[in-house]
């Protein structure tokens, strides 16, 4: 792999693509380890069939997944512009993409992104490997010069700079063979104002307490997770007691059994027209909501537009040159304020 890259592009990255990332790498972390233990318990997860040694105190550790997707966005000129990113179903052992998910996805992308376009591909690691450029010529039927966003997961504390790098391919002659390689390329974090307020609003996030942003997301969830984990213990019990009493190994209890028909009835409660009436009303009176706040903030600005319109041509009236163009503007102004 070289170490910089000489093809000239300028490659802007969008928040929203570092997000779908982690996000993807966060749920197929979780889906392999559904039992996550403290440090304490380590020796739960021996049963992993992905795990790899962790020092020599003989603890087994899982190894970390990788994840596949395609990035899209658009290229104008020199300046490679990448707003988002989708999944991928991807075989490492045989190499293999999954075409008829990828074109599904591709066709369901452009018809509300018409003007993206699939630019590269993404993956999680510590560094480029040799096996992801089976992927990458994958891809080369669709962009002949696909880009490889590479996301490192592992947490570094005294690293400053996001721990994600951008690759290009290009072909090199080594021993004689050309052969395609990886090389790094710079590139500089591009937001739009959606991206800005919602950034902004996470790094915020701050506990009353004083504590980080990761401590309060820790602690809400660790506490649905002790909620949930109480809920299905709970049910567990009961359904065994259940079981226990009709095969009869305890007696019958009719009170409980009332107690237990009540809690399932509420079950079916979200499933009956009323609810759905009283569903979408509330839906609909939320929509309606959010029109009026739209509607609102569109007449303020409007508002204030016609505003300056009305300041610029006061002022140019009084220097004595009133112009068919600035008349034609102020009754523009006036009659879109009306």
């Amino acid at each position: 792999m070289a170490s910089s890259s000489s093809s000239g592009l300028t490659f802007k990255l969008h928040p929203l693509v570092i997000v779908n990332i982690s996000d993807h790498y966060t749920r197929v972390k979780s889906q392999m380890n559904p039992t996550l233990a403290p440090p304490h318990n380590n020796n739960n997860n021996n049963n992993n069939n992905a795990a790899a040694p962790n020092g020599g105190d003989g603890v087994v550790s899982p190894l970390p997944p990788r994840v596949y997707g395609c990035v899209i966005g658009v290229q104008k000129g020199r300046t490679v512009e990448i707003f988002n990113s989708f999944e991928l179903l991807y075989d490492p052992s045989t190499h293999s993409l999954d075409r008829t998910f990828l074109e599904k996805k591709q066709e369901l992308y452009k018809k509300v992104f018409p003007h993206f376009y699939i630019l590269g591909w993404y993956s999680t690691g510590s560094d480029a490997e040799e096996s992801d450029m089976h992927i990458h010529k994958a891809l080369m039927d669709i962009n002949e010069s696909p880009v490889y966003v590479l996301l490192n997961p592992s947490i570094n504390h005294s690293q400053k700079d996001l721990p994600v790098s951008i690759y290009e391919s290009e072909l090199h002659v080594i021993d004689g063979i050309p052969q395609l390689i990886f090389v790094l390329s710079s590139y500089t974090i591009e937001t739009v104002e959606a991206e800005r307020i919602s950034v902004d609003h996470v790094a915020h996030l701050k506990p009353s307490d004083g504590g980080s942003a990761a401590t309060q997301l820790a602690a809400h969830l660790t506490g649905i997770h002790s909620a949930i984990k109480m809920l299905h213990s709970r049910i567990k019990v009961l359904h065994h007691y259940l079981l226990a009493m009709q095969k009869g190994d305890v007696p019958c209890e009719n009170s409980l059994l009332r107690q237990v028909s009540s809690l399932l009835r509420r079950l079916p409660a979200i499933e009956s027209g009323k609810f759905q009436d009283d569903f979408l009303m509330e839906y609909n009176d939320t929509l309606l909501i959010s029109y009026l706040a739209m509607l609102t903030n569109c007449s303020s600005g409007m508002n204030e537009l016609v505003d300056k319109f009305n300041t610029a041509y006061d002022r140019h009236s009084r220097r004595g040159g009133r112009t068919a163009f600035m008349h034609r503007l102020l009754k523009l102004s006036i009659a879109m304020r009306e």
